[in-house]
């Protein structure tokens, strides 16, 4: 699946199993665990395959129910 070239640099697409991604959705975050992703190996740049992103959608949508849910703690910067 992955294995092309950047379209930000002239690195390699290769994937790397994530333990913990957080995608941002209109109505909040969602966060997948053990995600295969697509990164750059010279800029960092992350690639995600489209059923990836459906998942993430379907959850935000209450379509599909999430394993738990996590509380975050919020702080000021100041």
């Amino acid at each position: 699946m992955y294995g092309y070239k950047c379209e930000y640099c002239d690195g390699v697409v290769k994937e790397k199993l994530v333990k913990k991604e957080v995608f941002k959705h209109k109505t909040g975050f969602i966060m997948l665990e053990n995600v295969p992703v697509g990164v750059c190996n010279k800029c960092g740049y992350r690639y995600y395959h489209s059923t990836i992103l459906q998942r993430v959608e379907e959850i935000a949508d209450g379509k599909r129910l999430p394993e738990r849910t996590e509380i975050i703690p919020v702080a000021q910067l100041g």
